[in-house]
């Protein structure tokens, strides 16, 4: 009996640190939130299990298995990227501190707002939408555009905007600080808007309306004005400076890494890692300093 205890509580043990190692190396906060709680039904299903809940098992069972299949298909790159590191052998670059989101997060601000000033000035029409902590699904927008997957940069803000081009009547979508898509269809609002409202601001209001915490901007052709989207809520004439402080406020917000809320997870991520690695490379100048028969400061303490 005793043993039986014993070997239930290591397969526990296992299985939550492999849980939150999981936690540790993942970066996206979405899916730290999903792997959560996948934990919670996992534990529900092991009390289930204990207490004789058949039932209520079975069907937390099946909970799991169609929870590890929405992560897979969700995140099948990070997932692919997770393996393929994992095979190579790099174990302490999974563990390395990410640079700070927030820094990385205000240089793309600063992109973007550069970029929607000078199509302010231009009178260039524009539409962008930037997705926070709901993601857009391709059933909201009515046309997904031409994907790109681009690093922010005010030219190519600038460019695609361009009346020339081929992308420019459509939505920009930036997700996870990339521009994903271009040439994007909106759903238009259903609400009733005032006249001087053309398309592009009921374009704005109508994803904003369909997607939780999603942001847009609006950048009018006739007048020049900026605007700002958000819950179905149009902020016309908004000045590049307001435009910078909201979209700093918002999306560095939902940028923050959730392990710096928790006491334990970031002192595994930053001190024991940090640790790790400092050993390793301790080790490594040792054996260096063996194959090159130099004197190592220990020798030169005992003469």
């Amino acid at each position: 009996m005793l043993n039986l205890w014993l070997y239930q509580g290591i397969d526990i043990a296992l299985a939550l640190g492999l849980c939150l190692l999981l936690l540790l190396i993942i970066r996206d906060s979405r899916v730290r939130w999903l792997i959560q709680g996948l934990m919670l039904i996992l534990v529900a299903a092991f009390i289930s299990k204990e207490l004789g809940l058949r039932l209520l098992h079975g069907v937390l069972e099946k909970m799991v298995l169609g929870g590890i299949v929405v992560i897979g298909i969700s995140f099948q790159l990070e997932l692919r990227r997770f393996l393929e590191k994992l095979g190579r052998g790099e174990l302490l670059s999974l563990f390395q501190v990410a640079p700070n989101p927030s820094t990385k997060m205000n240089s793309i601000v600063d992109q973007l707002v550069e970029a929607v000033k000078e199509l302010s000035q231009n009178r260039t029409g524009a539409l962008i939408v930037l997705e926070t902590n709901s993601p857009i699904s391709r059933r909201v927008v009515l046309g997904t555009g031409v994907s790109l997957n681009a690093d922010v940069s005010k030219e190519l803000i600038q460019t695609i905007f361009q009346k020339k081009t081929l992308l420019h009547d459509g939505a920009m979508v930036i997700k996870n600080g990339r521009i994903a898509s271009a040439g994007t269809i909106l759903p238009l609002s259903g609400r009733t808007a005032p006249s001087q409202y053309g398309t592009r601001h009921r374009a704005a209001m109508g994803i904003t309306e369909q997607v939780e915490d999603a942001l847009c901007i609006v950048v009018s052709e006739e007048t020049g004005s900026i605007s700002l989207a958000e819950n179905g809520i149009l902020n016309r004439f908004i000045t590049t400076t307001a435009l910078k402080e909201t979209l700093e406020a918002r999306l560095t917000e939902g940028q923050k890494d959730t392990a710096e809320n928790w006491g334990l997870g970031k002192f595994f991520s930053q001190g024991f890692t940090v640790g790790l690695q400092q050993k390793f490379n301790g080790l490594k100048q040792i054996k260096l300093k063996r194959w090159l028969h130099l004197p190592s400061s220990t020798s030169k303490d005992k003469k």
